[in-house]
């Protein structure tokens, strides 16, 4: 579909008979006409329509013969004959081919018409069982992002100003803060909302087959390719493409990927016809794209094509005193899945799970809050039920770098300073420090092989950014993490 539209192919050699369908359906769907058999396989070729009105006498090649090649390009799309023979038999035959209906001439339009938006209506439905029905079952605008607190609002701020446009998304954050939930809000409050939101995990397909997946591949294209198969960018056509994990895409996928988006057209792999699409595309990771275009993973074009509007998810930990709301909704949810009356939690119980840093953010606590429902009885739940090291948490975020520094993982190091473009040299100093507590000017020299006077450069501009701090002077000065 296009535009919204279906698009439907009139294969009728009788000019007015063309003439009259065009002008009946014109309005409501995207028409394509053609007066014979070959015209009509290379507009499916290169159209991929959604459904076909089929003469069942034509010249060369008649009907039925056309609608056997039809159902072996394409099982999946529906045929209409007009025949203007009134055996059963020929209707029959036709049935048995694969035909979803027949009407007889001289037709009624409106009868025709009629028959048209149930084909349309059944192939929806099939779609949807196919392929997104589950999917299409996780509606919602922001029911399922919980939160009020101001970073989470700017968020639904966000979602409420891009949703009716088409530009292209990136949304960014830590695993498990709700990427996701954020880009089907997205879908489900624009002007796309009934046609089809396609997730794509970019990570869990493998590499040789991510190109098929997303594209589609013809009859014959690679062995065991028994059929036409149908891309995820033509599913969504007309709806959103949501492409997660995109840092994870190999580097000659990423060249593909952005020819798409810039021309809006693809080729299905074994294609010898490009395919045009209207799909709206938004993007997730929890890697620092800057980084991986610096270091040659993922190109610098395709990274400004996807991050026209970037939204960034805060992680649990910024956004702490969402956490009670958080676990009242899952308590609610979990207590009607499993048919549990658990009233809360205790004032201990929930200022720990407040304290927690939640590496996992809200998925982890939603897995929390889950097994706590089916493993304990309808009383409350206490400190004790926690898990040890939830439980014992009785740090509130706020103080973990000052007390934690040293433990820190480089990768949430980077995620801090991900804004301020650090070169390899001073990336490589503050793994040097997590490690060892300090460095000195010399043995920054030393660790990255440069000069006096750009060893001073690059340490001054972390003390300006207070990323580091001067501690001691003299001979004795070093630098170590800011408080």
């Amino acid at each position: 579909m296009t535009d919204g539209k279906a698009d439907i192919l009139i294969v009728e050699d009788e000019k007015s008979v063309r003439e009259t369908l065009e002008y009946a359906l014109k309005d409501k769907y995207n028409l394509y006409l053609a007066s014979d058999g070959k015209k009509a396989l290379e507009t499916i070729a290169k159209r991929g329509v959604d459904l076909i009105l089929l003469d069942l006498r034509l010249p060369e090649v008649n009907g039925m013969d056309l609608l056997k090649q039809i159902k072996d390009m394409n099982k999946n799309i529906l045929v209409i004959m007009l025949t203007a023979d009134k055996t059963v038999d020929s209707a029959v035959a036709a049935m048995k081919l694969g035909a979803y209906d027949y009407v007889v001439k001289p037709f009624d339009i409106n009868e025709l018409s009629l028959l048209i938006e149930k084909a349309l209506e059944k192939r929806t439905l099939i779609q949807e069982n196919i392929y997104l029905k589950t999917e299409l079952e996780k509606t919602g605008g922001f029911e399922k992002i919980i939160g009020k607190c101001e970073k989470i609002k700017k968020v639904f701020e966000l979602i409420k100003s891009v949703a009716k446009g088409d530009s292209t998304i990136l949304i960014t954050g830590e695993s498990g803060t709700g990427k996701e939930l954020v880009a089907r809000a997205i879908h489900n409050q624009s002007k796309r909302t009934n046609k089809l939101f396609v997730p794509v995990n970019c990570a869990a397909i493998p590499e040789n087959l991510l190109e098929s997946e997303l594209f589609g591949y013809e009859k014959g294209a690679f062995t065991g390719a028994f059929e036409r198969h149908l891309g995820k960018f033509e599913l969504a056509n007309g709806g959103t493409i949501f492409l997660d994990e995109i840092s994870t895409m190999p580097l000659p996928m990423q060249a593909k990927l952005l020819r798409v988006l810039q021309e809006r057209f693809l080729d299905r792999v074994g294609g010898t016809h490009q395919i045009e699409i209207d799909v709206r595309v938004i993007s997730a990771t929890n890697s620092d794209l800057k980084m991986e275009v610096e270091n040659k993973k993922f190109r610098s074009d395709l990274y400004y094509r996807i991050n026209v509007i970037p939204i960034y998810i805060p992680s649990l930990r910024e956004r702490a005193e969402d956490i009670p709301l958080l676990v009242n909704h899952f308590l609610d949810k979990y207590n009607r899945e499993f048919g549990k009356k658990i009233p809360g939690m205790s004032k201990a119980a929930m200022q720990a799970l407040s304290s927690y840093p939640w590496p996992g953010n809200v998925r982890e606590l939603e897995n929390l809050i889950e097994r706590l429902v089916v493993l304990n009885e309808d009383g409350a739940i206490s400190n004790e039920h926690l898990p040890p090291e939830i439980a014992k948490s009785e740090y509130k975020f706020k103080d973990i770098i000052k007390e934690h520094t040293e433990k820190f993982e480089m990768a949430f190091i980077k995620q801090i300073i991900q804004k301020s473009n650090l070169n390899d040299r001073q990336l490589k100093a503050l793994e040097f420090v997590k490690n060892t507590g300090k460095i000195t000017k010399q043995g920054y020299i030393e660790l990255t092989n440069a000069p006096k006077t750009t060893a001073f450069r690059d340490l001054s501009s972390l003390v300006k950014l207070h990323i580091l701090a001067s501690r001691g002077s003299g001979k004795n000065s070093y630098y170590t993490f800011a408080e």
